[in-house]
């Protein structure tokens, strides 16, 4: 286990020369807690902490340009990443309350925001853990100081299985799914030759069949394998729907979550009556975090743009705003800038495809109506005047609600944490492009 006393980085600035002092001691300390990911070339690290901050912290710092701390937003090279600090610690808080009001816990999905400093803090504000999509993720994870982890995905190759029982071997509370009876199998046997046991959880299928186990008797005969197989210590269920999350209307959303959630509830039901560990019941998300509750042995929300929010969740409609997905702030915005104003109803800015994505719908100018923005090109975003409620000229810069803040934030090394519109602090986006 790595050590727990890990300090937030969010509130902590080095002094110029303090941290130049850190950075010609971090050449002469090395780990003594380490081991080699065996499943590949790649070495997880046990973090050294060098005054709260971990070596790999450390090293990030030290390519980092500090100097960008406590300047204006606006005076940030852009295409940048932002985030408003006091908007994100709300959906922080807003998260927490409905948790505690319905019940329930949150174990958020870390895919979104690929950074440990958010997952702490989303622990700090009383998660239980976090999910992750992959094993990479999930080392990254771990490599800084973040050890409640749950896998969402079913690993299925030798590469990934021993990958990730290697990870089990120094995260005891890091927790694996499975689909298949062949898979788990697999499982079994990477834990025997690695002499652990994995703690898993069973992938039921909520109907959209992407991943996941056939809810019922499938699941059922499943997990009594998982069960009955030396090394797996079998923890619950989790059944993801993720084709609910943005049905537009409240009432119809609700109506199609708790339907689609009936069967794995009733696969639930079943493994209790067999006398199978149930202690896990995972699913749900951003669009559903009011209305999985309802379920009943349902233990936790998987819930991962809520932290940011985007123009995708935004076009669903809450339960008390049919136009407008109000549960949570929009906080997380590209900064960009004019860089043509020459032609009539129209300006061409910095920031394309490379830096918002292609998804739809487009990103939104933030505080402004009566213009479209599209980011089709690969490297410049095209501006069009309706009706703007502002025009702008070259040089002047713009906020961008991001389209869909998961494959956005996978395109930046970091994030800058703005409050008062002054940057506060830089969050390392430290499991970018980690997809394996």
């Amino acid at each position: 286990m790595p050590d727990q006393n890990y300090r937030d980085i969010h509130k902590v600035h080095f002094p110029s020369l303090l941290l130049i002092q850190y950075l010609s001691m971090k050449k002469s300390m090395k780990s003594r807690r380490h081991f080699m990911q065996t499943a590949g070339t790649a070495a997880i690290t046990i973090p050294t902490l060098i005054k709260g901050y971990s070596s790999t912290e450390m090293q990030i710092f030290d390519r980092n340009n500090l100097s960008e701390v406590d300047i204006s937003k606006w005076d940030l090279d852009t295409p940048a990443l932002c985030l408003d600090l006091d908007a994100f610690e709300k959906n922080l808080q807003v998260m927490h309350h409905a948790m505690v009001e319905n019940g329930i816990a949150s174990r958020p999905h870390a895919k979104t925001h690929k950074c440990p400093a958010i997952a702490r803090m989303q622990l700090e504000s009383g998660s239980i853990g976090i999910c992750v999509a992959k094993v990479s993720e999930a080392q990254i994870m771990f490599e800084h100081g973040i050890s409640q982890i749950l896998c969402t995905t079913t690993n299925v190759s030798k590469q990934k299985i021993k990958h990730a029982m290697n990870l089990r071997r120094w995260c005891s509370t890091f927790i694996q799914a499975t689909d298949s009876a062949d898979n788990a199998r697999m499982l079994s046997e990477a834990a025997e030759s690695m002499n652990i046991t994995a703690d898993i959880v069973v992938d039921v299928d909520p109907g959209g069949h992407r991943t996941g186990i056939t809810p019922g008797d499938p699941a059922l005969e499943l997990a009594q394998i998982v069960d009955r197989l030396p090394g797996l210590n079998l923890q619950g269920i989790l059944c993801y729907d993720g084709g609910s999350q943005h049905v537009k209307g409240f009432e119809i959303r609700r109506e199609q979550t708790l339907e689609r959630l009936a069967a794995a509830g009733e696969t639930l039901s079943l493994m209790q009556r067999s006398g199978l560990n149930t202690g896990i019941f995972s699913g749900g998300g951003t669009g559903t975090y009011n209305i999985d509750h309802e379920t009943a042995g349902f233990t936790d929300v998987q819930a991962g743009s809520y932290v940011f929010m985007d123009a995708q969740y935004l076009a669903i409609g809450a339960k008390d705003n049919p136009d407008q997905y109000s549960d949570f702030q929009s906080c997380l915005t590209i900064l960009s800038t004019v860089v043509n104003d020459q032609y009539p109803d129209r300006v061409t800015t910095d920031a394309g495809a490379k830096s918002c994505t292609i998804n739809q719908p487009w990103p939104m100018v933030k505080g402004e109506t009566g213009m479209n923005y599209r980011s089709g090109s690969d490297e410049f975003g095209t501006l069009t005047y309706e009706d703007p409620s502002r025009t702008y000229k070259v040089g002047d810069k713009l906020e961008l609600i991001v389209s869909h803040c998961d494959p956005v934030v996978n395109l930046y090394n970091q994030i800058y944490a703005i409050r008062n519109d002054r940057v506060e602090a830089i969050w390392q986006i430290a499991a970018r492009g980690m997809s394996r």
